[in-house]
């Protein structure tokens, strides 16, 4: 939800860590049946109900990312529609990687669809990545080490040492996400990259390796000109214990008073594109 606490009085934007307070602060007082008033383009808990109409408005209509025809897993359409309902991108273009599947998704910054793709990623099941290993030699990075760390990470296109361009995900621990390499023969990369299944995409120091077309016809236009925000999920614990998330479904129904019927996933898939 993008709620309208955005500017006071005519100032500059808040923070999104102020606003997203702010925000959980009005949604617990319209929970809690308490009104909410307005103060310039802001909206704050009121002991009088003199909350304006385009305020109650917003806070009745959930944002939702839009998926097209796509199919995802649950984590990864909630976590979308958290995004998009909370405004966490800052009006940036974004990406989800979800390590389960082993897939990445590539959003406008309104919360679109670009494409998805399959993804190599870490050889080692983790979220954490080991403190020093972005200033250590691959030869000696063992095996448990190459995680693909979980979190929200700011990132805007570069060129390796190599001068290949790929999108930095996190420069302290050397973490980008870039057009598949050759690797090993042994490894084998391209042939797990076109494989069916998301079993045998657990191959890489932790960088994130997609189809070169996908970086060069979605990725590399998304973030041309302008920074970006990469998500990428847990595999060990809640998303919500990574990024602080809500549910946007409980939210619409707490505000509604009654269940959300916007959205129905089944089996992780979209049931109607249309409300995505």
């Amino acid at each position: 939800m993008q709620l309208p606490i955005l500017h006071i009085s005519g100032g500059a934007p808040l923070p999104w860590r102020v606003r997203r307070v702010l925000s959980a602060l009005i949604l617990a007082t319209m929970a809690a049946g308490l009104p909410v008033f307005a103060a310039g383009d802001a909206a704050f808990p009121a002991a009088s109900p003199l909350a304006s109409a385009p305020i109650a408005a917003a806070l009745q209509r959930p944002l939702r990312a839009r998926f097209g025809q796509e199919t995802a897993s649950t984590p990864v359409l909630q976590l979308a529609d958290w995004i998009v309902d909370s405004g966490d991108n800052q009006a940036m273009p974004f990406v989800l990687v979800d390590k389960t599947t082993a897939r990445v998704y590539v959003f406008h910054a309104d919360g679109r669809l670009r494409a998805a793709a399959p993804a190599l990623l870490g050889m080692a099941v983790g979220d954490d990545a080991v403190p020093g290993i972005g200033q250590r030699k691959l030869s000696s990075i063992s095996p448990h080490e190459r995680t693909t760390p979980a979190g929200r990470f700011v990132a805007s296109l570069d060129r390796n040492l190599r001068g290949s361009e790929i999108l930095w995900v996190d420069y302290e621990g050397a973490v980008s996400l870039h057009p598949v390499v050759a690797g090993t023969p042994q490894e084998q990369r391209a042939q797990r990259l076109s494989s069916p299944t998301p079993q045998d995409n657990r191959i890489s120091y932790g960088c994130i390796n997609v189809p070169l077309a996908f970086f060069t016809n979605v990725v590399k236009p998304a973030f041309t000109g302008t920074s970006g925000v990469v998500y990428v999920l847990p595999e060990t614990r809640p998303a919500s214990q990574v990024f602080a998330s809500y549910d946007v479904d409980e939210r619409a129904a707490a505000i509604s008073g009654q269940p959300d019927t916007t959205v129905q996933a089944t089996s992780g898939t979209l049931a109607s594109d249309a409300a995505r």
